[in-house]
C-alpha cells in the first residue's frame, strides 16, 4: 500500500486486489456532526460513488458497521461500511479481508461487491446483499437446496487458483503442507502477545495441537474458515458473509469450522454434507484432518478474547464475548473427548445463596428488564447491561461454590488444595506446562477441564437461560443432523 497523502486520498481495490491510491476532493451533501465516523463515511460515499446519502445508521452490535442508503441517478444504492474491531486483535488486518473478499467476487464467488477503502476510520465499503442468514421457518427442502448451493459454492471457492491471491498479498503458509496451521498459528501469536493471566486450559489445548499437527499433504486453496455464514433467498445463496478469517489454507478447514455454526443454524446431517462435497469436488474428505481442524477452530474465541475478558476495552460486548468463549471451550473438550474416546463427566449445579447484595441485584435486573427505548443501538446496549447484571447476580449466588468445586478438583490432581482460585489457576498451568510435551495426563485433564468449563458456563446467567444453554455439536459419524 502506498502512503496516505491526506484527507483527499482514497485507497481503492484495483487489479488483482491490490490497494491503490486516488486523490479526489468533493464536499458531502448530508448534514452530520463534523469529525464523527458518520461524517467521514458520508463524505467518502458521496465523493467517491456520487449521489446523496439519504440515511446512515450504525449496526447494533460490537463492531463499527454502518448501513448507508445512497441516492444516485440510477436509483438507491444500498451499502454496508465495515469498520475495524475494537474489542479484539484480528489475526488479519481489515484491508486483508477487503482484498480477499474482492478477489472472491471477481472470481465468481458470490460475495458483496467491494467499492473501496476509507483510510481515516479505517473501514471498507461494500454493497448490501439481500436474503436472510438463518433457516427459521424455512421448510426442510428449501434449507437443503440452500445448503447444497453452499456446498457447490465451497467447491468452486476451493478450486480457485492461488496465484491471484498470492499476488494480492493474501496470507499463506511457507510450506503448503502446513497450510492448515497458518491460521491457528496467527491466533496463538495474538494470545502470546496479549496474555495477562494464567490460562491453563488454553495451554493444554495448544500443547495437544502441537503434539498432533494436521498435515495438509499439499492441499492449499482460498478458505473462509469461519464458514457457514451467508445470506440466502428463494433456495439459493445470495452472498457469502464475514470473510475476515479468509486466507490460503487447507480446504478441509471450511468443512471443520462449519460444524460449530451448525449448533446455532442447523444445516442438516454432516455425514450427508461431506458425501455431497466429495461428489461435487471429486476429492475424498479426510475425516481425521477435519477432526483436528475442528479442535483448532474451537479454540479461536478464547485465544483472541482471553486478555479482553480480564480487562475489557471500551466498546466491547463483554457478555457476548464471555458466552462465545464459554460455549466454544465446551466444544473443545467435547471434540477432544471424541478423539480420545472418553466419556465426559457432568457436574452438579450449586444451590444459590442469598447475600447482602441480593436485593440490589434483583432490583437492577428488574429495572433493566423493564426499561424500553426506541433506538435500536441503545436497546442493544441495554440488553448487554441486562445480561451483565444477571451474570453478576449469578456469581453472587453460586460463584463461591463454583470456585470451591474447582479447587476440590485440583486437590485430586495435585494432591493438595490451593488456597485460592487464582492460586489454583497458576498451579494448574504449571502442571499443564510440565506435561505439555508428553501428554501423559491428557485424559484426566480433558475431564477436569470439561467440569471447569461446565461450571464457568453456569455463571453466565440464571439456570435454564439462553446464556447458559449448551447445544452440542454433531458428533462425527452420527448421521443425526439438526432440523431447520
Amino acid at each position: 500500500m502506498g502512503t496516505i497523502l491526506g484527507r483527499s486520498t482514497t485507497l481503492f481495490v484495483g487489479e488483482r486486489g491490490v490497494v491503490v491510491e486516488r486523490d479526489i476532493v468533493v464536499e458531502p451533501d448530508i448534514v452530520v456532526e463534523p469529525g464523527t465516523a458518520e461524517a467521514i463515511v458520508v463524505a467518502w460515499v458521496e465523493r467517491e460513488l456520487g449521489g446523496r446519502v439519504r440515511s446512515i445508521a450504525p449496526q447494533a452490535r460490537w463492531r463499527p458497521v454502518w448501513f448507508v442508503d445512497l441516492e444516485t441517478d440510477d436509483g438507491v444504492l444500498e451499502l454496508c461500511v465495515r469498520g475495524d474491531r475494537t474489542d479484539m486483535a484480528l489475526i488479519f488486518p481489515l484491508d486483508h479481508e477487503m482484498r480477499f473478499q474482492h478477489l472472491l467476487h471477481t472470481h465468481g464467488v458470490r460475495t458483496a461487491r467491494v467499492y473501496g477503502w476509507i483510510p481515516e476510520l479505517p473501514a471498507y465499503v461494500m454493497g448490501r446483499v439481500p436474503g436472510r442468514p438463518d433457516f427459521e421457518g424455512c421448510p426442510a427442502d428449501e434449507r437443503d437446496a440452500v445448503v447444497d448451493d453452499y456446498l457447490a459454492l465451497l467447491v468452486r471457492l476451493h478450486s480457485l487458483p492461488v496465484e491471484p491471491f498470492v499476488a494480492a498479498g493474501i496470507t499463506r503458509a511457507d510450506d503448503p503442507d502446513a497450510s492448515g496451521e497458518v491460521g491457528i498459528a496467527r491466533y496463538e501469536a495474538v494470545y502470546r502477545r496479549q496474555k495477562n493471566h494464567p490460562d491453563p486450559f488454553m495451554e493444554f489445548c495448544l500443547g495437544w495441537l502441537h503434539r498432533h499437527p494436521t498435515h495438509s499433504h499439499g492441499r492449499e486453496t482460498p478458505v473462509v474458515w469461519d464458514s457457514g455464514q451467508f445470506h440466502h433467498a428463494d433456495g439459493a445463496i445470495t452472498a457469502v458473509l464475514d470473510v475476515e478469517l479468509g486466507h490460503l489454507g487447507d480446504p478441509l478447514m471450511d468443512l471443520a469450522g462449519w460444524r460449530m455454526r451448525d449448533s446455532i443454524i442447523g444445516y442438516g446431517d454432516f455425514d450427508r454434507l461431506y458425501a455431497r462435497y466429495e461428489e461435487l469436488g471429486g476429492v475424498p474428505v479426510d475425516l481425521d484432518a477435519v477432526r483436528r481442524h475442528h479442535v483448532a477452530f474451537t479454540l479461536t474465541n478464547q485465544l483472541v478474547f482471553s486478555a479482553a475478558l480480564h480487562d475489557p476495552p471500551p466498546g466491547s460486548d463483554l457478555m457476548t464475548n464471555l458466552q462465545w468463549c464459554r460455549e466454544t471451550n465446551l466444544y473443545a473438550t467435547e471434540a477432544l473427548a471424541e478423539i480420545l474416546d472418553l466419556e465426559l463427566p457432568s457436574v452438579e449445579t450449586p444451590e444459590p445463596r442469598r447475600s447482602l447484595a441480593t436485593p440490589a441485584h434483583q432490583h437492577q435486573v428488574a429495572l433493566l428488564r423493564s426499561t424500553e427505548v426506541d433506538d435500536e443501538y441503545v436497546r442493544y446496549q441495554l440488553r448487554a447491561s441486562f445480561r451483565m447484571a444477571r451474570h453478576l447476580q449469578r456469581v453472587d449466588e453460586i460463584g463461591e461454590a463454583v470456585a470451591g468445586a474447582d479447587l476440590d478438583d485440583l486437590h485430586e490432581l495435585l494432591d493438595h488444595r490451593p488456597d485460592t482460585w487464582h492460586d489454583g489457576e497458576a498451579e494448574l498451568e504449571r502442571f499443564v506446562l510440565g506435561d505439555v510435551d508428553t501428554g501423559r495426563h491428557d485424559e484426566a485433564l480433558v475431564a477436569l477441564f470439561h467440569r471447569r468449563n461446565l461450571r464457568a458456563q453456569m455463571l453466565l446467567g440464571p439456570e435454564g437461560s439462553a446464556m447458559t444453554r449448551h447445544t452440542r455439536i454433531q458428533p462425527f459419524g452420527s448421521s443425526a443432523g439438526r432440523g431447520p
